[in-house]
């Protein structure tokens, strides 16, 4: 009955393909398809079902005189962690990008190339400063100037000051006398700090490193306009590698589960490369174009790490100390949930036995069981797939 059974199905099922026709579409093969395999194991258990009540009724069925082979594993707990597994890039968090202080000008020499190391105050290019330099000049000369007209100014005022002292003169030629001294001395003062911003501004033809690292860009030569940045980019950007830290964007529905302190395993595939770190920083806002948010991890310093390297990087965003966990194909559907089997000792026997469970988190093929499998219960890993609940079945070696 068994087999008949088996052969009329195969032959339906045949029959049933080559109806679907070459002219179908592929979703309605899909479909059809799916529907006798949802046939399928209807049909197989009602078979179960029959097979066992038979023998209950009659004695001279031996539907468990030959035992099925199948492969089992112990049920035991470890502990699991559940992770976010996304792609991320390396950067820096000191990069310089060079520029003029004081607006651009002319490249009268360069002193840094291209993966140069420099240090912070390090002059790497002198700007044309030859105007700035004449202005210097007549401001100097023009200080001297005021300086010789205070000198007399104030001779005047003393030698008119004495003869006010003897009764000689008039105040009006005193008061006219410390006038000029005081109007004099605000034109030194004004021409001192002309001086100043002059000098500021040839100093300022000096440009330097303002921080430690490697001249990672130096797209200016000698005789162009220094002005920073143009269309194409920076002129000179200066990675300080010392301090590193991997970038990644995070679907917003784990906005709840990675936060600042999620544990954070970061892989280099491309130098063979491994780090462990904690999320630094979490982006509170999200990003409408692709619904994440960011999130940052350090990195410790390593020569061999360049920014912009590509980083498969995975979040802790679930962990459990000792969970029941199994291999996720063993993991059977039917109208009532998910469940497995385990072979159990039944009056001296070996035999099948079906357990309704309750499963958690996935990750890496293995699965979480909630409830439903109690540690050193034999799980039946192999051979699964056709066993039914009394099935005598034998361990293979």
């Amino acid at each position: 009955m068994k087999q008949l059974t088996k052969y009329t199905f195969t032959a339906s099922l045949i029959i049933a393909l080559v109806a679907c026709g070459n002219n179908d579409s592929l979703s309605k093969k899909k479909a059809t398809l799916d529907k006798l395999k949802k046939e399928q194991v209807a049909i197989t258990e009602k078979i179960k079902t029959l097979e066992t009540e038979i023998a209950h009724l009659d004695t001279s069925f031996k539907k468990d005189d030959i035992a099925k082979l199948i492969g089992v594993m112990s049920v035991s707990t470890q502990d699991f962690t559940h992770y976010l597994d996304l792609q991320g890039h390396i950067d820096a968090d000191n990069i310089s990008y060079i520029s003029p202080r004081l607006g651009p000008g002319q490249v009268k020499a360069l002193y840094v190339k291209k993966g140069d190391y420099v240090k912070k105050g390090q002059l790497l290019l002198k700007l044309d400063d030859a105007i700035i330099k004449q202005q210097v000049n007549a401001a100097k000369q023009s200080l001297e100037t005021i300086k010789t007209q205070l000198t007399y100014a104030k001779d005047i005022y003393n030698r008119q000051n004495n003869l006010w002292k003897q009764g000689i003169g008039t105040e009006v030629q005193l008061i006219s006398a410390r006038t000029n001294v005081e109007t004099l001395e605000k034109q030194l003062a004004t021409a001192e700090e002309n001086i100043k911003v002059i000098q500021e501004q040839v100093n300022a033809t000096y440009v330097y490193s303002d921080v430690d690292g490697i001249a990672d860009e130096v797209n200016i030569r000698v005789g162009e306009t220094f002005s920073g940045v143009t269309a194409t980019g920076p002129q000179i950007k200066i990675v300080n590698t010392g301090s590193l830290k991997v970038v990644t964007d995070i679907p917003e529905n784990y906005a709840a589960k990675v936060v600042v302190g999620s544990k954070v395993i970061v892989s280099l595939p491309d130098i063979n490369k491994t780090y462990n770190s904690t999320i630094s920083i979490a982006g509170k806002t999200i990003n409408p174009n692709n619904r994440s948010f960011t999130a940052e991890a350090k990195l410790p310093y390593d020569g061999i790490i360049r920014p912009n390297q590509n980083a498969q990087v995975r979040i802790e965003d679930y962990a459990v100390k000792n969970a029941v966990t199994i291999p996720v194909n063993t993991i059977q559907t039917d109208e009532k949930g998910k469940f497995v089997y385990v072979a159990i000792q039944q009056n001296g026997k070996l035999t099948v036995h079906k357990k309704q469970i309750v499963i958690g988190e996935l990750y890496n093929n293995v699965i979480e069981i909630k409830s439903g499998l109690e540690v050193g219960e034999q799980l039946i890993t192999e051979g699964f797939q056709n066993c039914y609940e009394g099935q005598l079945v034998k361990i293979s070696n």
